[in-house]
């Protein structure tokens, strides 16, 4: 049944709070299983948010299967997801037994809409987008701009954007906090309208703003070039000023700011927002009678639906989230009374549902047209990637997420020397010294999973690398910057016996190195790049010929190195200190690197076909030695 949240509120501007406030509010809030409810006010509007995050290009649906291992029915999928939102649409707008309030419904998306991955090389391969024609068929009226909707660069999400909705009216993307002057593609979208700070949606007589806003850290984590990123809270109070100056008092966050800890966060310094739909996070917010995917586990669960972050005036907002995948169709509805102000939330209609096939008692059949559209033509792509076998595998594999982002992994050696290999086979024909050595960050590997000893095929090669990275060659690093390098690469892996990392965890080719987790981790200035905060956790380095770069923690004098490694690593990303460092891309993708370097002939420093478990042994190498 609903339950109160508060009372009326002023519309009071104390955005001037200090950060160190808002951080004492979030420390506070971020554990808060729930918000403290005054008594119910009266409703004079329902509202319901319908909304998802990070589909990322996930279309297909995951198999479900018993204890025997046989198929009793399908979860996720965008066709699943598309019959499963349809339903919730309509569902949210009936009114019950002697309700007379109007109920209103929006469909908003936290970003991350598509993702590097076979399925999307689909859309790269036949000039279509296929993802862009799922989400026309979802007719969101919403859309925030995620960290990898950029993995491609700016006019692969212009164009994205411009060509792959027909719908009438296109919906808009919404992004408060950032500045696209420097992208003539982007700008364009912007001066139609379509790419917008906030945006109002019009629903039974009612106008609800709506505020988008993105990471900061966006540069540092994909490829948005000349797109300028601001601070978030500034940015999204100066559109809820502005909506507010319009008379509208219903308004609604959409964010990706990579963890709904951020919103919380951010909350504190904000007034104004009714409602907070954050991204980036995966969280699973559920509550006790909430059925969940077969998948997933209640110790999956993050925290309650939806969780409560206090604002700068001191009222509850409620902050909701999905796990991503199309897996869950979030559900929040609010009561709001007749001065704009979320008195109430109706617990009945609230929370993640679950998106599974009609197998189940509560599940659907998936939605026709989404199948032809777009289902279809991309299986029947990864269909033809999967059949075409590229080489064997005498050894399993391990591409698994915390594998490739904290410790050495055989994956992550094959796919680093795979860069060494092609910028090696290429450096003479664009007048670049050949490399010492390679590095290949961790969160560009993407298959997260350990590919079984066999066949290695075409679509393996795609999982396991499929963002539009460039094998690139930089020259002339000093070896001091070098070390720096490394000690960026360690920065953020924590100490034993608590293991973990991120995706800036360094997978290497062509020398040893070991760091120590007591050592100081180095800082970096997310703008400027300047180190905050020396690092001396990297104690060894040398090279496979012997030279050694680092010796007790001390760099070694000697000639500058030639690093390969990615454009996205050269330009900046992940924090690598390159500063500017001018590099040259070879014109092959780390996909295409990594298929050749399988097939190629051992006569042409190639694998021949085969990944022997002698080359890369379970564990790797040894090239990589941890502390303590």
């Amino acid at each position: 049944m609903p339950t109160g949240i508060r009372g009326a509120r002023p519309r009071m501007r104390v955005f001037a709070l200090l950060v160190v406030l808002a951080m004492l509010l979030s420390a506070v809030v971020a554990g808060t299983a729930t918000a403290t409810h005054s008594e119910e006010g009266d409703v004079d509007f329902w509202l319901t948010v319908l909304h998802n995050n990070d589909g990322e290009s996930d279309v297909f649906p995951d198999e479900v299967l018993d204890d025997d291992d046989n198929l009793i029915g399908f979860e996720k999928g965008v066709a699943y997801f598309a019959t499963t939102l349809k339903e919730a649409r309509t569902a949210a707008n009936k009114k019950t037994m002697g309700d007379n309030t109007q109920r209103g419904t929006i469909v908003v998306s936290s970003g991350d809409n598509f993702l590097a991955s076979p399925a999307f090389t689909a859309s790269l391969a036949d000039g279509i987008f296929y993802d862009a024609i799922a989400m026309d068929s979802l007719n969101y009226d919403a859309i925030a701009l995620g960290n990898h909707d950029f993995d491609f660069g700016p006019d692969v999400l212009a164009a994205f954007i411009a060509e792959g909705f027909a719908r009438p009216g296109h919906p808009p993307y919404v992004s408060a906090n950032v500045d696209m002057t420097g992208e003539p593609a982007l700008q364009a979208l912007v001066d139609d309208g379509v790419i917008v700070k906030s945006t109002i949606v019009k629903e039974k007589g009612e106008r609800i703003g709506v505020v988008g806003a993105i990471t900061p850290a966006l540069p540092t984590i994909s490829s948005p070039r000349n797109v300028v990123v601001n601070a978030v809270a500034p940015a999204v109070q100066e559109q809820v000023d502005a909506l507010e100056g319009m008379g509208i008092d219903k308004i609604v966050m959409i964010s990706h700011l990579q963890d709904i800890e951020t919103d919380i966060l951010i909350a504190g310094v904000l007034s104004g927002v009714d409602i907070m739909v954050a991204g980036g996070g995966d969280e699973l917010l559920a509550n006790p009678d909430d059925l969940l995917l077969p998948s997933d586990d209640p110790t999956d669960i993050a925290g309650p639906y939806p969780m409560m972050a206090v604002d700068s005036d001191g009222h509850d907002v409620p902050v909701v989230t999905t796990s991503g995948q199309y897996g869950y169709v979030g559900q929040l509805t609010v009561g709001f009374d007749d001065g704009g102000v979320v008195s109430t939330v109706d617990d009945d209609r609230s929370g993640p549902i679950r998106v599974v096939s009609s197998d189940f008692a509560d599940g659907v059949k998936p939605n026709g047209s989404m199948n032809a559209r777009v289902v279809a033509p991309v299986e029947e792509f990864v269909a033809d990637l999967a059949a075409d076998v590229i080489g064997t595998s005498q050894v399993d594999l391990d591409g698994t997420r915390d594998g490739v982002r904290d410790a050495e992994s055989n994956e992550g050696d094959l796919i680093a020397d795979s860069q060494f290999w092609q910028a090696t086979q290429l450096a003479g024909d664009f007048g670049v010294p050949t490399p010492d050595v390679a590095l290949q960050n961790g969160g560009g590997i993407r298959n997260d999973s350990i590919i079984p000893a066999g066949d290695i095929t075409e679509l393996d090669t795609f999982d396991m690398v499929p963002f539009a990275n460039f094998v690139a060659i930089i020259p002339d690093i000093p070896r001091e910057q070098f070390k720096e390098i490394l000690e960026n690469a360690v920065s953020r892996i924590d100490p034993a016996p608590v293991p973990g990392g991120t995706g800036r965890f360094a997978q290497i080719s062509g020398f040893t190195f070991t760091f120590d987790t007591t050592g100081t981790p180095m800082l970096i200035d997310v703008e400027t790049g300047a180190v905050l905060q020396a690092g001396t956790r990297v104690t060894e380095v040398a090279l496979d010929d012997g030279t050694v770069i680092v010796s007790g923690g001390a760099v070694v004098g000697g000639p500058d190195l030639t690093v390969a490694t990615i454009d996205f690593l050269a330009r900046g990303g992940d924090q690598y200190p390159y500063r500017g460092a001018p590099f040259t891309s070879v014109g092959v993708s780390y996909q295409q690197a990594l298929s050749s370097y399988i097939q190629a002939p051992s006569g042409d420093g190639g694998l021949g076909g085969l990944i022997s478990s002698a080359q890369y042994p379970e564990g790797g190498a040894g090239r990589i030695t941890q502390l303590p």
